[in-house]
This record gives C-alpha cells, sequence and structure tokens, in this order.
C-alpha cells in the first residue's frame, strides 16, 4: 500500500512539474556564432548607357560574426531577429572586355531578418528543439568602393542599391542545461539589387540576383 501511495505521488509530482527544457511565453533567447554567406548569384549583362555589353557580375562568400534574437509568444511560436558583423564582398566583371573585366570594387553589407519562427517541440521535455521559420529581409549595402584597377580603367563610383525580400530557415537548438545551448541553422535569403559603375558622365548597370544561404553554428542562452 506504502508502495502504491509513493508511486502515485512521484508520476503525480512528474506531471505538475514542467520540462526542465520546454520553452514559455517570454522567454529571451540569444544566440551568437560563426555566420556565412555563400553567394549564389545571378545577374544581367553589363549595360553601359543603354547598350547592353553582354558578361556578367559575380560575388564572392564571406563569413562573420553571426547574432540572433529570439522572443517566445508561447511554447511553440516566437518572434526572432537575425542581426550580424557587416559582410564584405568582392564584385567582380568578367566576359565583357579589356579595360572592364576584373575586379569593379567591393560593399559591406547588413541583412537583418524579422521571422515568425516555430518549434514543434517547444513544450515538450526535448533537449533537441528543431525549428522552421519565414520572413521579410532588409538588406542594407554601405562602404561601397572602386578598386584600383577599375579607378585605372576611368571608374569613379560604385552604387549597390538597398533590397527588400523574403526569407526563410531551419535551425534546431540542443539543450546542455535549462539556459545553455548549441544551435546550428541555415536561412535562404531573397537579394535583388542593381550595382551602378559610374565613368565620367557614362555609367554601367548590372542587375544582380543574390540569394545567399547564410550558416550559423554556435551558442546560446535562454533568458
Amino acid at each position: 500500500m506504502k508502495k502504491t501511495l509513493l508511486a502515485t505521488s512521484i508520476l503525480a509530482l512528474t506531471a505538475a512539474a514542467p520540462a526542465v527544457h520546454a520553452y514559455q511565453a517570454g522567454d529571451v533567447i540569444v544566440r551568437g556564432g560563426v555566420a556565412t554567406v555563400q553567394t549564389n548569384e545571378s545577374t544581367s549583362g553589363v549595360v553601359l548607357d543603354g547598350t547592353d555589353l553582354g558578361g556578367k557580375a559575380s560575388i564572392n562568400n564571406d563569413t562573420q560574426l553571426g547574432l540572433n534574437f529570439a522572443y517566445m509568444l508561447d511554447s511553440y511560436w516566437g518572434v526572432e531577429l537575425l542581426a550580424a558583423t557587416p559582410f564584405k564582398h568582392d564584385v567582380k566583371i568578367k566576359g565583357v572586355g579589356a579595360g572592364v573585366d576584373g575586379k569593379l570594387g567591393s560593399f559591406k553589407h547588413l541583412p537583418p531578418v524579422l521571422s515568425i519562427v516555430y518549434y514543434p517541440f517547444g513544450n515538450n521535455g526535448s533537449a533537441f528543439k528543431p525549428y522552421v521559420g519565414a520572413g521579410v529581409n532588409h538588406t542594407w549595402f554601405f562602404d561601397q568602393k572602386v578598386s584600383g584597377a577599375a579607378k585605372e580603367a576611368g571608374f569613379t563610383k560604385l552604387e549597390v542599391k538597398d533590397s527588400w525580400g523574403w526569407a526563410a530557415q531551419i535551425g534546431a537548438d540542443y539543450m546542455l542545461t535549462e539556459n545553455v545551448m548549441l544551435n546550428a541553422q541555415a536561412r535562404y535569403i531573397d537579394i535583388d539589387t542593381t550595382a551602378y559603375a559610374h565613368m565620367g558622365s557614362s555609367r554601367a548597370k548590372v542587375d544582380v540576383d543574390v540569394k545567399p544561404w547564410a550558416f550559423m553554428v554556435g551558442v546560446g542562452y535562454k533568458f
């Protein structure tokens, strides 16, 4: 009888106790780690004063410090903001001809993404917390510079227009303690922009559909 009462009491306490690894409304999760942007660009030809010169532009990859901040609306849904230290990319032109082909310049960008995120295991005791999300991205381009070789060819200024687009992500937290976690995530970001290179009174234009994948691995803390 005593054993039955003890077993019943333990089961009742277990059912009443909150899961150690459950997410709850009001939780704030901060994650940081190494983030890599891998570009997957497709571009128009280079257009100079309305004349299509052909060729295309290419943009290299870059790795920086990635950060994101999540606020849990309940155990399953959260709002997340992606941030990072500025990514830097070189722009190269090829297929146009001598005097134009080569490194055109470089720029930096910040691609903040605001997303709604769903955690299917958010309310159970599992240490493994996968998630999916979707949201909107606004990419700011700045510190745009013409390369030395491009200056010698007559280019004086590089402009890259800011971009709005959608984004989607998958990721997972693995809880090491009630608050500390490992994290891995991958994002697809829709970035469509136009780059302009000025040469005296003339202006060359190329449309760039970047569509990068952004990958991050790091650690996080739940407050």
